[in-house]
């Protein structure tokens, strides 16, 4: 079951990037909230606040309960918009939900324990899926899902048909590829011809021409 997290909101009158410019210079973070059956409405957040969020460890299915000068909405972060050197947040994104509507999200994917195949042969543990996609109703909305690795051996893999999600319809294709236990990698020896090769090699005598002035020199 996912967490529920709280954070307030302000609503802004003003849209567009002046104002939303003046919103980032006063501390705070430009935001939008949206949903079926609602029209966009533009907030401010607390930047502080919005950063304390994000490292509590919010993600894109955790539900935050945002209080919007006294009005409490059910929502999921949808977007965020970073500055692209400072990696500031400029901009969020957040989705309304309701109690018995289904929601089409992606929940973070998790590997626990440590394989079979990196434990006792050498193996490297491979992921290739970091999320799943799922509809699922928001009583039921998990913040990630685990999938124990434990018996993975050498050369095996786990699929998305080996999760297990209650209450939720997996979106993605059961054969798509988790994760995987590849060989370790060995560098490659150098065998007795390259050897020999190594060993008969040589070094090749610069030839030079004699200089025609070196004929001419007189002897002394």
């Amino acid at each position: 079951m996912s967490q529920t997290l709280k954070l307030s909101a302000t609503r802004r009158t003003d849209t567009g990037k002046g104002p939303a410019r003046q919103t980032r210079l006063a501390g705070g973070v430009p935001a939008v909230i949206y949903g079926s059956g609602r029209d966009p409405e533009a907030l401010a957040l607390s930047a502080p606040d919005f950063d304390k969020l994000l490292k509590s460890g919010a993600t894109s299915s955790t539900v935050i309960q945002l209080d919007v000068e006294g009005t409490e909405v059910q929502t999921l972060i949808r977007d965020i918009q970073r500055h692209p050197v400072r990696r500031t947040v400029t901009h969020v994104d957040f989705y309304e939900i309701h109690a018995g509507v289904t929601l089409t999200v992606q929940v973070p994917l998790r590997l626990v324990g440590t394989s079979d195949g990196v434990r006792n042969q050498g193996g490297i543990l491979e992921q290739f899926m970091r999320e799943v996609s799922i509809e699922v109703l928001p009583r039921h909305l998990p913040d990630h899902v685990e999938l124990d690795v434990t018996e993975l051996s050498v050369g095996h893999s786990l699929h998305i048909s080996d999760l297990d999600i209650p209450d939720a319809k997996i979106l993605d294709d059961d054969s798509a590829t988790v994760c995987t236990v590849v060989p370790p990698r060995v560098e490659a020896e150098p065998t007795e011809e390259a050897e020999v090769e190594e060993e008969d090699a040589v070094e090749p005598e610069l030839i030079r021409k004699p200089r025609e002035a070196d004929e001419d020199t007189p002897e002394e």
